[in-house]
């Protein structure tokens, strides 16, 4: 008897206006909240898809909100009324957008996901564009969670990619990348697919990352056209072509520093997987030593020394990168596994200022997906800070413990290095002559000056760079102070830094760096720059001038804040941290 009053006053309602619309909405209540009765509920879930189909926005709303609360009940039912469901999503009304999308989203599963994907996927392309991010963010999540194949997970997500890449999160083409990783047989598919795409438009930053990604690993499978599959299209592409992709995106402006560092990554593998094309990626690689980027530069410096002078351990460098691990991602990703890992399964990657610190997964560190918190690892021979800056696992055989001594031109005695002018440590100009020799220099004179200073003067550097040990300093009205450190010296010009701290403020230190000129010649354009690792923040004020007077007649002097983000932390990880501050800063 109860269950027929509802059916009764359903079927006999009105629902033209808004009074026949309220009851029709008290009856769909009740029968919800009625167990055991399938008849009814379906009864109601088509009344609520009535609603969806009215000309009010109020009441499309209110249809919407029902079915999100009746699809935990008869998922089955709902499913009956996607297609008008989908409609709310390309409504004009924001509010109804993003409800319809939140139950399209509990609507997806395996039987269904890929009509729905598509559907999506179509909508994407005509969408506005403050819709675009909640639209891309849930067809990720639908592809990365129901995907029958990752052939058919890389094919949604690179037309998701092409028409909305610059509104996904990092995330998701860092989980594209691991997934490309693993398919082993599609290597050549994909980069030949995103190599199509690449072509096309350089707009979307993120299908840009992929690819230039894709390339460097896999360009000599898209040249020879490896692994082609039934459902491609034939391609031609040299090796000279691939080369032009890279430095498309290197020069393109509108491209972000990630993504022409990426390339610059990609061309460096390249110039061993095309060795036609060796000559030409190595000038590119020159052309950017003169970046205004200092990671650019820096990269660029390294590359072209490594081609230059190290041709024996450039293949082992350039190696594709290994199988990285989906499991270890998605844990993490999840927040289920913590950040360190057992080192057995650790491969040491690249960091924009060149400090090594162990990731979950190989491509964690490259893709900067591991937590900046975490302290970096210490560095115990130049060996393992060169596998660290590369990412490769150089055995000793290969790689002798002072090869990034010999790489950087750190090595070399004090007399080989005041023989060089110092025209080559303010200009690229000499590029050819010494790449890197007297700038890289600077941490081996830095070196030298430090252990001729006294036990005392050791001390306070290590405290002021919060190092552990005894400390000897003297403490004044306006904080301790420490001793000044000759940073850099040679016959051509002398480096002095002055260190400072306020109190109660232990964890920023100010430098002021005074720069005199030894040589009979005026520097003119004279510009400092310095890098930290990323758990050090750096502040350069400007410099007292840009024109260093000749033969010592006067100097110029610039201030640096650097702030430990790192400070005050306990544990074994501490002296970690603060062993590899002090090397950084030293090297600085």
């Amino acid at each position: 008897m109860k269950d027929g009053i509802p059916f009764g006053v359903a079927s006999r309602t009105e629902s033209n206006k808004n009074a026949g619309n309220a009851i029709l909405y008290e009856c769909v209540e009740t029968i919800m909240s009625i167990e055991d009765n399938g008849g009814l509920r379906v009864l109601a879930i088509n009344i609520l898809g009535r609603f969806l189909s009215n000309r009010d926005n109020n009441i499309r709303y209110v249809g919407l909100n029902m079915l999100m609360k009746a699809i935990m009940v008869d998922a089955k039912a709902v499913q009956r009324h996607r297609a008008t469901i989908l409609e709310c999503v390309k409504d004009s009304d924001a509010s109804i957008q993003k409800r319809a999308l939140e139950l399209v989203y509990l609507l997806v599963n395996e039987s269904n996901v890929k009509p729905l994907t598509k559907e999506l996927i179509e909508y994407l392309e005509v969408s506005d564009q403050e819709f675009k991010g909640d639209i891309t963010a849930k067809i990720c999540s639908l592809v990365e969670k129901f995907s029958p194949a990752k052939i058919w997970y890389i094919d949604q997500m690179l037309k998701v990619l092409s028409e909305a890449g610059n509104f996904v999160k990092d995330e998701v083409w860092h989980a594209l990348i691991i997934v490309i990783s693993n398919a082993s047989d599609l290597h050549g598919y994909t980069v030949r697919a995103l190599y199509r795409v690449f072509q096309a438009s350089t707009e979307q930053e993120s299908l840009v990352r992929v690819a230039v990604w894709c390339v460097g690993e896999y360009g000599d499978m898209l040249v020879n056209n490896v692994g082609m599959l039934d459902i491609e299209e034939p391609i031609t592409v040299t090796e000279s072509d691939a080369v032009d992709a890279m430095e498309v995106a290197i020069k393109c402006q509108r491209l972000g520093l990630t993504t022409k560092a990426m390339a610059l990554i990609a061309l460096f593998k390249l110039s061993s997987r095309f060795p036609s094309c060796s000559e030409r990626i190595k000038d590119i690689i020159v052309q950017n030593k003169r970046s205004l980027v200092l990671e650019l530069q820096q990269r660029s410096i390294e590359f072209s020394c490594i081609l230059q002078k190290h041709q024996n351990i450039r293949s082992a460098l350039v190696e594709r990168m290994p199988i990285l691990d989906e499991k270890t991602f998605s844990g993490r990703k999840a927040g289920s596994l913590p950040t360190a890992v057992s080192t057995s399964s650790i491969i040491p990657c690249n960091l924009p200022n060149g400090i090594g610190k162990p990731a979950a997964a190989p491509i964690g560190d490259l893709l900067d997906l591991s937590s900046d918190d975490a302290p970096p690892a210490p560095v115990s021979s130049g060996g393992d800070f060169l596998q660290d800056l590369l990412g490769v696992d150089l055995s000793p055989a290969s790689a002798p413990s002072d090869v990034l001594l010999d790489l950087l031109s750190i090595g070399t005695s004090p007399s080989v290095q005041s023989s060089s002018s110092a025209i080559d440590i303010l200009s690229s100009s000499h590029d050819n002559k010494a790449p890197v020799s007297n700038l890289n220099g600077l941490a081996s004179h830095s070196s030298l000056s430090a252990n001729a200073t006294s036990p005392a003067s050791s001390a306070g550097m290590m405290d002021l760079l919060d190092g552990t040990g005894a400390i000897t300093q003297k403490h004044e009205e306006n904080g301790p102070a420490y001793p000044s450190l000759v940073a850099y010296e040679s016959s051509t010009l002398r480096m002095t830094f002055n260190f400072s701290r306020q109190p109660g403020n232990p964890q920023t230190t100010f430098i002021q760096a005074t720069f005199t000129n030894l040589s009979p010649n005026v520097y003119n354009d004279f510009l400092f720059q310095a890098a930290v690792p990323k758990f050090l923040q750096l502040h350069l004020d400007p410099a007292s001038s840009n024109t260093l007077p000749a033969s010592g007649n006067g100097s110029i002097t610039q201030c640096l804040k650097v702030t430990n983000t790192q400070h005050g932390k306990k544990g074994d990880e501490e002296a970690v941290a603060q062993r590899q501050k002090a090397n950084e800063i030293r090297n600085s």
